[in-house]
C-alpha cells in the first residue's frame, strides 16, 4: 500500500546533480498507523482507515477513543474494541481505497519509506480560504469600462440575464461567491527526496492549503507506467 498522511511544512529548493534549482514541497509525512481495516464482505467496499497525529486523549470523545480500541474492556463491555499496536489516541483519520490482497494489517506502522525518489503521487489537501470574492479575483474577469455613465459597476460581471429563451438565470454562472476552503488533488507529482529518518517528504511543485494543513499522499493514478501495466 502506497499512501500515508502528513502535514504540509512548506516550499524550499533543492539542487540535482546537474545544477538544476528544483522547487518543491515539504511535508512531514507519518507516521501512521492502520486503525480499521475495510472488506468487502462487510462494509461493501476494500480500504484502509489511517491514523496520524497523536494527540492527548482529553482531545477526543468516548466514542473516537473506543473506535481507536483504547477504552479498557471489562465484564460489562467483553466485546469493546482491541486494537494493539496503536501508540495512543490520534487525532487525524482517513481512508484509502486499496485492492483486499493489498491491505495491512490493523496496527501496523506506515512510515515515509513507502514511497521512493522518482515516484508519482496524488496530493489531496484543503486549499487556503479566500472568504468572499468578487468575480475578477475569483476567475479573472476583466474590469467593466470607466466610461459612459457609469459610476458602481466598474468591478462587477455584468449582465447575467438571458433573452426569453430560456427567460431565466441558467445554474453554473461563475459569479462571486466564497473562494477556496475547498478539497483540492494536484496529480502525478514527482518524489524528489525521502527522508525516513525525519519523516520527511519533498514532492516537485506546490501542495494545497496553508503551513501544517493535513494532506493526503497516495500513488498517482495518471501515469504512464500505470497504463503501461
Amino acid at each position: 500500500m502506497k499512501g500515508i498522511l502528513g502535514k504540509k511544512v512548506g516550499m524550499t529548493t533543492l539542487f540535482t546533480a546537474e545544477g538544476e534549482a528544483v522547487p518543491v514541497t515539504v511535508i512531514e509525512a507519518g507516521p501512521c498507523w492502520v486503525t480499521q481495516v475495510k472488506t468487502p464482505e462487510r462494509d461493501g467496499y476494500s480500504a484502509v482507515q489511517l491514523g496520524f497525529e497523536p494527540v492527548k486523549p482529553s482531545r477526543l470523545t468516548r466514542g473516537e477513543l473506543g473506535h481507536l480500541g483504547l477504552l479498557k474492556t471489562d465484564s460489562a463491555h467483553p466485546r469493546r474494541r482491541v486494537l494493539k499496536g496503536i501508540p495512543g489516541p490520534l487525532r487525524r483519520l482517513r481512508e484509502f481505497r486499496v485492492k483486499p490482497e493489498e491491505a495491512p494489517a490493523e496496527g501496523e506502522k506506515i512510515t515515509v519509506d513507502v514511497f521512493q525518489v522518482g515516484d508519482r503521487v496524488d496530493v489531496v489537501g484543503t486549499s487556503k480560504g479566500r472568504g468572499f470574492a468578487g468575480g475578477i479575483k475569483r476567475y479573472g474577469f476583466n474590469r467593466q469600462p470607466k466610461t459612459h455613465g457609469q459610476s458602481d459597476r466598474e468591478r462587477r460581471h455584468g449582465s447575467i440575464g438571458a433573452t426569453t429563451t430560456p427567460g431565466r438565470v441558467l445554474k453554473g454562472l461563475r459569479m462571486p461567491g466564497r473562494m477556496g476552503g475547498a478539497r483540492v488533488t494536484v496529480q502525478n507529482l514527482e518524489v524528489v527526496m525521502v527522508d525516513p529518518e525525519r519523516n520527511l517528504l519533498a514532492v516537485r511543485g506546490a501542495v494545497p492549503g496553508h503551513r501544517g494543513s493535513l494532506v493526503m499522499i497516495k500513488q498517482a493514478r495518471k501515469t504512464k507506467e500505470l497504463r503501461r501495466e
